[in-house]
C-alpha cells in the first residue's frame, strides 16, 4: 500500500524501521578491476598498436591522420560573446600564419617534386652514359682482340714463311758447296 504523498503506508503513518547501513570506505581513486593472471599493476592494459600493411594507400593514410590528429583553435569566442573590434587583429594574426603554414607546406612540396624529379632525371641520364661507355669499351675490346689476333697470324706466318725461307737457303747453300 502507499499513500497520496508515494511512500509506503508504513513510513506515511509514521512506523519507521532502524536499518544498520555499514560504510564503504570512500577512496578519489575508481575501483580496481579484478586481477587478472598476468601479474601487471597497471590500471589500463597496453595494447600495442596494429601495424597497417605497406601497401596501404597514402590517401588512406592521410584520412587516418587527418581524423586522428585534433584540431587546435586557439584565442575563440563564446558563442555568447560577440566579435567585437578588439578581436579583429588576433583573426588577422591567425589568418596570417594559417596563410604561412599553406605556403610553407606548398614551397616544401614543390621542392621535394623538384628534386625527385631531378633525382630521376639524372639517373637516366647516368644509366644512358653507362650504356655508351659500355658500348664503347666492347668496340674497343673488339677491335684490341682482331688487332691481336691479326699480329698472331702475321708472327704464325712470318714463322712458315721464315722456316721455308731458312730451309730454302740452307738447301741452297749446300747446293752451292757441291
Amino acid at each position: 500500500m502507499s499513500s497520496s504523498s508515494g511512500r509506503p503506508a508504513s513510513v506515511a503513518a509514521g512506523n519507521y524501521q532502524v536499518v544498520q547501513v555499514v560504510e564503504k570506505a570512500v577512496s578519489s581513486l575508481p575501483p580496481r578491476p579484478p586481477p587478472s593472471s598476468s601479474s601487471s599493476s597497471a590500471l589500463v592494459e597496453y595494447t600495442p598498436p596494429v601495424a597497417a600493411p605497406e601497401d596501404e594507400d597514402l590517401e588512406i593514410k592521410l584520412r587516418r591522420i587527418i581524423e586522428c590528429v585534433p584540431v587546435r583553435v586557439n584565442n575563440t569566442s563564446g558563442s555568447s560573446a560577440g566579435s567585437g573590434s578588439g578581436d579583429f587583429h588576433q583573426y588577422r594574426q591567425m589568418r596570417r600564419k594559417e596563410q604561412d603554414r599553406l605556403t610553407r607546406m606548398d614551397v616544401d612540396y614543390k621542392k621535394r617534386k623538384d628534386i625527385s624529379e631531378f633525382n630521376q632525371r639524372r639517373d637516366e641520364r647516368l644509366k644512358a652514359a653507362e650504356e655508351r661507355t659500355l658500348k664503347k669499351r666492347l668496340k674497343r675490346q673488339k677491335k684490341k682482340q682482331r688487332k691481336k689476333e691479326k699480329k698472331s697470324k702475321l708472327i704464325e706466318n712470318g714463322d712458315e714463311h721464315q722456316n721455308e725461307q731458312s730451309s730454302d737457303d740452307d738447301g741452297d747453300s749446300d747446293n752451292d758447296e757441291t
